[in-house]
């Protein structure tokens, strides 16, 4: 098997986002690893080395998963492509357990 280069990671299969492993220009074509499988992304707008961008569209309001886990929810919806931080990710640290029974403070 040839194992081709790639430019992200995705960590784990149940993840929405990958992993930049290098600067990525916006609309670069992106080869990204997920287990054996390369997919390609087109990056809608810059994405700087280790930050996330998402494989998949990502409606507002809907959780991030990344190792697997839930990292985030979505403050707007997030096309493929696109970058994923904090502009558009609200963190669950220490509201995890709010977040998944829908209560608020």
């Amino acid at each position: 098997m040839v194992r081709r280069k790639a430019n992200a990671v995705v960590l784990s299969d149940r993840d929405n986002v990958a992993v930049a492993l290098d600067d990525i220009g916006q609309n670069t074509l992106v080869r990204v690893r997920k287990g054996d499988e390369i997919l390609e992304v087109q990056a809608a707008e810059d994405i700087p080395f280790a930050h996330k961008f998402a494989i998949t569209n990502v409606q507002k309001g809907h959780p991030i998963y990344k190792y697997g886990e839930i990292i985030g929810k979505t403050t707007r919806a997030i096309g493929r492509g696109q970058h994923v931080h904090v502009h558009n990710v609200e963190g669950i640290r220490g509201k995890a357990n709010r977040w998944k029974t829908g209560r608020r403070r």
